[in-house]
């Protein structure tokens, strides 16, 4: 494969080898710039953030160096990570493989792109607020949100540590069970039970609520309602998002003006207003939502769309997009508010586009969650 610069920051043949032999033997993977890879430096999507050579692997990547995974290269990423459009200002947007003409949905977007082209078999990710799931859906892609602090995060650059966690995407569910194998505690039952919300299937564009609607009843989903405030959720969420963005890189941010490209500064700008109280009072309304969330998680899983649109085209307005985001989110930050795992299960394209369906189980059944769909997904 030809070294593509607006996928790759590092590649190599491999890059890193494996480091023992395991049950990835044999699988490639392309990791999401926020981890630390041993001898080269984190970039986090930012050029002028590139520092010396990591003296060592982030805990993840070690782990699956040790199963037997080589990895083919360092991924591009959105700027910190903070944006789920899948382009980057510095060095470009990837091409999406499902639909060349549509953005490829990030901030995991080189680690999508490598699975989705066939350059590696696991892409390396993380999700804060839906940087798995969402690329998933737009390329096409199995993609998995772990359990929050179900996995180690040492060695990872930060957005908002409520919410990040470790993810990974491929071509299919045999590959993703093998990852999930390697980094998490045995399965669980696998009985429960599948139920849909109508009106959160609402916030998706017709089409894909359609779909979900369909798969859902094929699954034999019991309907459900969630009386959740989404606009509540998500506003209570994005303010916690992006106080802690900012009490993270607020600082470098700040000293280095101009490092960050027009759609990502302008968050962090929003970001650098939010208050200690207004913070305080936000983790209070995620607190009372996860408890919610919780109790309706408990035995059971609930089906809705993995984003409220199709990829939308490479050209569309930076208010466009924002539209359709924000629809995104209001799906995507349920999983991140209540720390639950999550996947984005690859459907068949509608009017030529990519879609996933989501899956969002109680926290700490993630392989349990992979189990239930494969078996939903061959039962389709």
């Amino acid at each position: 494969m030809e070294f593509d610069g607006q996928v790759w920051r590092e590649y190599g043949t491999p890059l890193v080898p494996a480091t023992g032999e395991g049950i990835l033997t044999g699988e490639t993977l392309a990791v999401k710039d926020l981890y630390a890879v041993a001898g080269f430096p984190l970039g986090a999507g930012v050029p002028d953030y590139l520092g010396p050579p990591q003296p060592a692997h982030a805990t993840v990547v070690s782990r699956l160096l040790a199963a037997g995974a080589e990895i083919t290269g360092i991924a591009h990423t959105d700027e910190f990570a903070y944006s789920i459009t899948g382009g980057n200002g510095r060095y470009g947007m990837p091409v999406n493989p499902a639909a060349p003409q549509r953005i490829p949905g990030g901030s995991s977007s080189g680690s999508a792109v490598a699975v989705a082209s066939g350059a590696v078999t696991v892409g390396l990710g993380t999700d804060t607020a839906g940087s798995i799931r969402v690329p998933a859906a737009y390329q096409g892609l199995w993609g998995i949100r772990t359990t929050h602090g179900s996995l180690p995060v040492t060695g990872i650059v930060p957005l908002a540590e409520s919410f990040d966690t470790v993810g990974w995407l491929t071509r299919d569910a045999a590959t993703l069970r093998a990852v999930a194998e390697c980094l998490l505690p045995a399965a669980q039952s696998t009985g429960a039970t599948v139920i849909v919300d109508p009106d959160l299937c609402a916030v998706a564009d017709t089409d894909l609520a359609t779909a979900t609607l369909a798969a859902a009843k094929c699954w034999d989903a019991e309907p459900a309602d969630l009386a959740l405030d989404l606009e509540s959720c998500f506003t209570a969420f994005r303010t916690v998002q992006a106080f802690e963005a900012w009490t993270n890189h607020g600082p470098w941010i700040t000293a280095h003006p101009g490092a960050l490209e027009p759609e990502v500064a302008q968050r962090f700008q929003f970001a650098a207003t939010i208050t200690p109280d207004q913070a305080l009072a936000a983790r209070q309304v995620l607190a009372q939502t996860a408890t919610t969330l919780h109790a309706m998680l408990a035995d059971r899983v609930l089906v809705l769309p993995s984003t409220a649109t199709p990829p939308p085209p490479r050209t569309a307005l930076l208010t466009a997009l924002e539209s359709g985001r924000t629809r995104t989110l209001h799906l995507t930050c349920l999983a991140a508010i209540a720390g639950a795992p999550a996947i984005s299960i690859p459907q068949a394209p509608i009017h030529g586009l990519p879609h996933g369906i989501c899956l969002i189980g109680a926290p700490g059944t993630d392989r349990a969650l992979i189990d239930t769909a494969i078996r939903l997904r061959s039962a389709s």
